[in-house]
């Protein structure tokens, strides 16, 4: 009967997976329907706005070259007119001496035949008949205005849709996913000497299959890439997988998108825990403040800070990570000004880094198992690991464990990253920025551990969402490689 029930309860959970899939597909495809009748009314719309710029161009082409034509008339006219005009102007000079040389011939007197002849003469010498040009300077061709389309007209009739490029290829093998970058690689199927530029989108999910239609984050955009490979950068991974997809654009149009790839984006996320604060604390999602005002009426209890450190609330569930903390434990109080994370480490590697206000007097960052008491400080109990920083009157750097301290004689950083390895036993603290080691403790953890933060005077950011930083994986594996150093304060809890 029971096995029956198992197999029903299989055959139940692949069919509901399998309609979920239908119904994803579905979607995708009442979607592609939309877009090919939105994408359809566009590509006509362009269209018609290439060819009315044509038009637009022959017609201004046509006019210039009109204008041009009676340009070149007017001059011809002109010239023609002008060299007329002489002719005129030549002609009457010339009949008046023809005439005055027919009379001329009608005198009888030897001497004033000669005189009259010698004026005569010399006014034909100097007459503009004899110096005009009786060639016409202009011709009346046009035929160097003429133009032929013939070639024009073959290349407009061979002119078809511009290719839409191929979609590209993700290259997954060569996609990189470290130190909260992402490094995608694609290449185009064939050789298109077409393609302007690329498009990236990328879109965080949680889901690890196939993109989904309904229900995701919208994709994000980089625009105008030149290369086939690029790299994201300075991003949170606040989810467990990125859905990346790649278009290829010519000067007029984008192609199909690449086939999207899911990348994993594996890190350690979590929130302040607000329920667990001090009451002198002020808590906004990952960022705490000192309150002087927040502890007003609250019991004060000094001298209690580290009594019964190993005794848990009654209040408290050993639950999943996310309510092991919220609202199931005592606030802290008296004088440990803490707060701590949502969310346990029970397994794995894992980073945060946290930075602190310049006028921080005093504040701690490190671990603790699920259950301190509400009175206990970090580095005081002999579950809770940190390092402490003091700014009151003098600057004071020390890692703390089980009420012990060890001075730390280098520069506080303005940024602390914290590497935890649960399985391997290993806490260590880093300058964030230079991502050079400030302090290791090696231990065997047995229970669950807790980020925790002590704030006095100040505030506190916590950067979560990070990968484990490469130059923090070398650092680690060249320690462990060399056995690393034993600090006083480790011990197996």
């Amino acid at each position: 009967m029971d096995e029956e029930q198992e197999t029903l309860q299989r055959i139940v959970t692949t069919l509901v997976n399998k309609n979920e899939e239908i119904h994803n597909f579905i979607d995708t495809l009442n979607h592609i329907i939309s877009n090919v009748q939105l994408n359809s009314s566009n590509a006509i719309s362009e269209l018609d706005e290439e060819f009315d710029g044509l038009y637009s161009v022959l017609h201004e082409m046509k006019g210039s070259m009109t204008n041009t034509i009676q340009q070149e008339e007017a001059h011809k006219i002109q010239a023609l007119q002008d060299q007329l005009n002489q002719c005129n102007r030549a002609l009457e000079g010339s009949e008046e001496l023809l005439k005055l040389a027919m009379q001329s011939l009608d005198i009888k007197n030897p001497v004033e035949l000669f005189e009259a002849a010698k004026r005569i003469k010399d006014s034909v010498t100097v007459a503009s008949a004899f110096r005009l040009s009786l060639k016409p300077r202009v011709s009346d061709s046009m035929t160097h205005m003429m133009v032929d389309f013939a070639l024009e007209k073959r290349m407009l009739q061979s002119v078809k849709f511009l290719p839409v490029p191929k979609a590209p290829e993700i290259d997954v093998a060569a996609c990189l996913v470290a130190d909260n970058c992402i490094t995608i690689s694609w290449r185009m199927p064939g050789e298109d000497s077409r393609v302007d530029h690329f498009v990236l989108e990328y879109r965080k999910t949680n889901f690890g299959g196939l993109p989904r239609i309904k229900g995701e984050q919208r994709w994000e955009v980089v625009d105008y890439i030149n290369a086939t490979q690029y790299t994201l950068s300075g991003l949170k991974f606040d989810t467990k997988y990125m859905n990346l997809r790649v278009q290829a654009w010519n000067k007029a149009m984008a192609g199909e998108y690449s086939d999207p790839v899911t990348l994993e984006t594996k890190a350690f996320v979590f929130s302040l825990d607000s329920t667990t604060s001090h009451l002198n604390l002020k808590v906004e999602d990952t960022y705490v403040e000192w309150d002087p005002t927040g502890g007003k009426g609250q019991e004060k209890i000094k001298g209690k800070e580290n009594k019964n450190s190993n005794t848990a609330s009654p209040k408290r569930s050993t639950n999943s990570p996310r309510t092991s903390a919220r609202g199931s434990r005592d606030r802290f109080a008296g004088e440990s000004y803490t707060v701590l994370g949502d969310t346990a480490v029970e397994s794995g590697q894992h980073y945060w880094e946290v930075r602190a206000q310049k006028d921080c007097k005093s504040y701690s960052v490190g671990v603790t198992y699920r259950n301190p008491g509400k009175f206990d400080q970090l580095g005081k109990t002999n579950s809770s690991w940190c390092i402490h920083v003091n700014n009151w009157l003098q600057t004071t750097f020390s890692a703390k464990h089980n009420n012990k301290a060890k001075t730390l004689d280098i520069p506080v950083p303005d940024r602390i990253g914290v590497y935890c390895d649960f399985d391997g036993g290993q806490l260590s603290f880093y300058n964030a920025s230079s991502k050079a080691l400030l302090h290791t403790f090696r231990t065997k953890f047995t229970q669950p551990l807790l980020p925790g933060f002590m704030i006095w005077c100040g505030g506190l950011t916590v950067s979560t969402g990070l990968q484990v930083p490469s130059a923090v994986k070398t650092l680690q594996k060249n320690e462990n490689g060399l056995g690393g150093s034993t600090s006083s304060l480790n011990n197996v809890a």
